[in-house]
């Protein structure tokens, strides 16, 4: 039984108590407050290092081209990069330099072209089907919630089956939606003014679908520029202009730093497979892991450049002011 004062015994207990100290103040709320990054060199870390750019098309259980994966593979490339410490960021992101990652994690920037039903689709109850790139995402997401599951889509007109669900809900799930052209032209046979068709007529339908999205990328159709390079990367055609940010290659090697010697105009992407292709995810993913001085590692400390003092020449005009050597 809890045992009480009575209200009189407890005034005059108050009353004859020996006055005490007042409290001593509470310590600030350092418990809420972000910790201090970890010192770089104790987790190598190189924010100079190179970039995966995966490059993805087809998400289905029947592959039909080298470029293709079934859910099981994607799904098994998804654990090998977290497993190895890679955290998704959009082409976006990457481009602008804002990479906001954990202390001792690998930004990596996963691509999908052409807007398929296998990338994106929805069950009749309106939800996205689960074996699809996006739902694979999700789950993965879900699963494990330091892995932000968001990826960049190029899509082309009508994409994903004409749904009318589908950019909106790319949007709101926060993937980024980059232009591919109206429909997938090879750029290299058209006119100038037909190569500043195909972009612009694919941003207005973005735009019309998705109102609050900016495309900031794009991804070159068949990996072949216009024979005016410039025009990949802005224009104008009927009254809509266009301007992006980055242009984005076919299967290559990885990408550099945003902070270092990367070129907007044509960033290179590592093609995704299932084996059949040289140099693909595989390779790059082993060779990074064989070379990790060569990866990029951030500090956890988005508003500096990190990287080995050797490295100093190779910081770019634009981020001097923010470099962090050691």
């Amino acid at each position: 039984m809890a045992f009480r004062l009575a209200p009189a015994l407890l005034l005059l207990a108050t009353a004859c108590a020996t006055p005490e100290a007042p409290p001593p103040p509470l310590p600030p709320a350092a418990a809420t407050t972000k910790p201090a990054p970890p010192d770089p060199a104790e987790i190598a870390a190189n924010e100079l290092g190179f970039v995966p750019v995966l490059m993805y098309h087809q998400i289905t259980p029947n592959p039909a081209g080298e470029y293709d994966q079934t859910p099981a593979e994607f799904r098994d490339e998804l654990d090998r990069l977290y497993r190895e410490n890679y955290r998704p960021v959009t082409a976006a992101q990457y481009i602008a330099g804002d990479l906001d990652l954990p202390a001792g994690t690998h930004p990596v920037v996963l691509t999908f072209d052409d807007s398929t039903g296998s990338q994106l689709a929805f069950t009749d109850s309106g939800a996205v089907t689960p074996d699809s790139a996006a739902g694979i995402l999700a789950e993965f997401g879900a699963r494990y919630p330091d892995f932000r599951p968001i990826a960049t889509f190029y899509v082309n007109n009508e994409p994903f089956g004409g749904d009318p669900r589908a950019l909106p809900w790319l949007a709101a799930n926060g993937h980024e939606i980059g232009a591919h052209t109206a429909d997938h032209a090879n750029l290299a046979t058209l006119d100038a003014d037909g190569v500043q068709r195909e972009l612009a007529q694919n941003v207005r339908a973005v735009r019309a679908a998705a109102p609050e999205v900016t495309v900031r990328t794009m991804a070159l159709p068949l990996g072949i520029y216009p024979r005016d390079h410039a025009l990949a990367a802005a224009g104008s055609w009927d009254g809509t202009d266009y301007r992006f940010d980055a242009v984005m290659l076919v299967g290559s090697n990885p990408a550099p730093a945003p902070y270092g010697a990367v070129d907007p105009g044509g960033v290179p992407r590592i093609r995704s497979g299932r084996g059949a292709v040289p140099f693909d995810s595989g390779y790059w993913l082993d060779w990074l892991a064989a070379h990790p001085e060569q990866r990029y590692t951030a500090d956890g400390d988005p508003g500096r450049v990190c990287f080995p003092r050797h490295l100093a020449a190779e910081v770019g005009p634009r981020w001097a002011d923010r470099t962090n050597p050691y």
